[in-house]
Order: C-alpha cells, then sequence, then structure tokens
C-alpha cells in the first residue's frame, strides 16, 4: 500500500498540572505517526514544559528522541516529588482514587494558601519543578534556529496581558513564568517585569500560531473541561469549576475569533492567501478529565502519571482514526457551540454540519 501523504500540524498545548500527562500521551501518539509534522507549538503552564521538551527532542534527533525527552521529563517530575508531603491518603489509595482531597499535606498547602502569600510562605522562591526543567532540557536546542517554532505564554502582573515569548529568546524564567502559580509561588522576574502563570490570559494562547506558522491545521489539546454536566455543590468542586472557567475563558475567546474568521473567509469570498485560513481540530476526553478533580493537577505519583499518558495515547488514536483525513480539508472541531443563537451564522454552505459540527474526538 502507498504511503499516506505527510500533514503538517500546529499544536496548541493546555496548562493544567500534572494533568499534563495527558497531553504528554497524545505527543507521544502524534510523533509515533510518520504521516504527521509538527510546524509549531504554542503552550502554557505544563503546556509549555511539554513544548519545550518537545522541542529539545525534535532538535536532537528528531521524532524518536522527541518522545524519549518527553518520557524523561515527566520521569524527573515524579522522581522529584518521591517525597513530597503531598501525596493521595491511604484511604484514597485503597479506593483507587487519584485525588489528594484527603491528603493531610494537600490539606495544608491548601489552607495555607489562602491565608499567606507565596512571599510570607517561600521567601526564597523554592520550586523543585524549576530544577526539574533546569536539568531535562537543553534551551539552546530549544531555541535551534531550524527547530519547531515554539510560543509560552505569560500573564504580565502588572498590565494583565499576555506576554509570548518566542525563539531564540525562550530561557528557564520563560517556561517558570508560564507555570507561576500565584498563591503558590512569587512572580517570576525577566527583564522588570513580574509574571504568573499564562492560563489567566491564554491557555494556550492560538493567535501566535495562527499569524506567525504557516500551517493551516491548528490542533487543541485539551485537558480543562469546557463543559460539566452538574453544578457543583461543594466548596472544592466550586473552587474546581471557577479554575476550569477562568483558564479556559481566554481561550473560549481566540476560538469564537477564529469561527468568525473562518465564516468571513468562506462566505465573504476573501482571499485565503491574504486572510490567513486556519482549520480548528481538537482532541480530549471528557470522560477522564471529567473524573479528576483540582487536587489531582498535584499528583505526580508515577502510576497516575503514566494512566494519564495511557489515555492521552487512546484519544490521540481515535481522534487520528476518525479526524485524519481531515487535516488539510476541513474543521474537525465543533466551532458552532461558541456562538449563542443570536450570533450564530444566519446562512451555512451544504456541508456546514460536516465543517462545524463534527466533534472533537470519536467517542
Amino acid at each position: 500500500m502507498a504511503q499516506q501523504p505527510e500533514k503538517a500540524i500546529k499544536l496548541a498545548l493546555q496548562g493544567g498540572g500534572s494533568h499534563g500527562a495527558f497531553t504528554w500521551g497524545v505527543l507521544d501518539r502524534l510523533l509515533e505517526d510518520e504521516r504527521l509534522h509538527i510546524g509549531g507549538v504554542s503552550g502554557t503552564s505544563a503546556g509549555a514544559m511539554n513544548a519545550v521538551a518537545l522541542a529539545d527532542g525534535m532538535a536532537r534527533g528528531g521524532p524518536v528522541e522527541a518522545r524519549e525527552c518527553l518520557e524523561r521529563f515527566w520521569a524527573a517530575v515524579s522522581a522529584a516529588a518521591q517525597y513530597s508531603p503531598i501525596r493521595r491518603s491511604p484511604i484514597d489509595l485503597f479506593m483507587g482514587n487519584w485525588s489528594l482531597d484527603a491528603s493531610p499535606g494537600y490539606i495544608m498547602m491548601d489552607i495555607l494558601s489562602r491565608v499567606c502569600s507565596p512571599y510570607e510562605l517561600n521567601p526564597w522562591g523554592l520550586n523543585p519543578l524549576r530544577d526539574v526543567v533546569a536539568k531535562c532540557i537543553d534551551f539552546g536546542r530549544v531555541n535551534d534556529p531550524g527547530g519547531v517554532k515554539l510560543f509560552l505564554t505569560a500573564t504580565n502582573v502588572r498590565t494583565g496581558r499576555p506576554k509570548v515569548f518566542r525563539q531564540p529568546g525562550i530561557t528557564l524564567d520563560c517556561v517558570m513564568a508560564s507555570a507561576c502559580l500565584p498563591f503558590l509561588f512569587k512572580a517570576v522576574e525577566i527583564d522588570g517585569e513580574s509574571y504568573w502563570d499564562g492560563g489567566y490570559m491564554g491557555n494556550p494562547a492560538l493567535f501566535p500560531l495562527v499569524d506567525e506558522c504557516e500551517v493551516g491545521d491548528l490542533v487543541l489539546i485539551q485537558i480543562n473541561p469546557f463543559y460539566r454536566p452538574d453544578v457543583p455543590r461543594s466548596a472544592r468542586d466550586i473552587q474546581n469549576r471557577v479554575n476550569e472557567i477562568t483558564f479556559n475563558a481566554a481561550l473560549l475567546k481566540e476560538l469564537r475569533a477564529l469561527a468568525f474568521l473562518w465564516e468571513v473567509i468562506h462566505h465573504e469570498n476573501l482571499e485565503r492567501e491574504r486572510y490567513r485560513d486556519t482549520r480548528i481540530h481538537a482532541i480530549h476526553d471528557e470522560g477522564t478529565m471529567l473524573g479528576l478533580g483540582v487536587s489531582s493537577k498535584l499528583n505526580a505519583e508515577w502510576a497516575f502519571l503514566t494512566y494519564l499518558r495511557d489515555q492521552g495515547r487512546k484519544a490521540a488514536e481515535s481522534w487520528l482514526s476518525v479526524h485524519y483525513q481531515d487535516l488539510g480539508v476541513r474543521n474537525s472541531l465543533d466551532l458552532s457551540w461558541i456562538f449563542d443563537e443570536s450570533l450564530k451564522p444566519a446562512h451555512l454552505p451544504e456541508d456546514a454540519d460536516r465543517d462545524y459540527r463534527l466533534t472533537a474526538v470519536a467517542r
């Protein structure tokens, strides 16, 4: 059988703490597929860490080395947390729960972070994850001009605007700024500016991929659910949902803008070479992510990380089997739900159901 043509994609990687191991699994499967070429990556927080690991590995030796680099990184994350007091309780271990809700270490940290700032609790700015990234990632290779185009997003504390770090200026500080949760860590200072987690203003930022990457197919790897069927009632569930809504807000606005741009280009007969036409896709696993609470984002046990990796590989495999043929042709992410009823396009072409309403991943 003849080899199918190679297709190029650009990736948008969400942040979400340990849940970023799901993205690791998706990347592992995509890198395994010789039909795909990754032309650019935008990442935030854990997505930024996955992005630099991928870029480092690609510069070292291509997709095979990128897969190995991602595995080394996540193994190092787990090893660094091996003796952390923030671990699952015996009850959760017995029940098979990944949550840390009953962990004494997590409960203590959660309480302290609500009454004391990291400037009081951690004046030295200690962050074991910084040492892991420094040890695992070669930023010289990350900034290789011939490598994967990379964009990392952080939030400027003073202006509240997104800051996108680009090659050749991506450093360890840029990654840590993108992953700086303000209730746990002091703001990261870069060139006189202070930065917090990029998820507040872009989780991840899509506009650099659209404006600065020639590849036409954008694949979002989603780990924060847009929709939850139940209204949260416990304090912890409310906190979890507020976190998801906050970290998805900027992404939803960008997706809405891209949906509007798609509508204008396709139905006003604009020149596609002049107005960048981006096809949107997404890989996610609602069933898995809806079952994970916010506390599990700090669970770095190897068993949990590899579980998420395996779920990510399965989601990518399912998406490829259904939507590989859509690459270069049409959207495979349902964009219509982003518009409310009054703003939904009034006129659609005959193939609109195909373009607008395909689900993001086969259930």
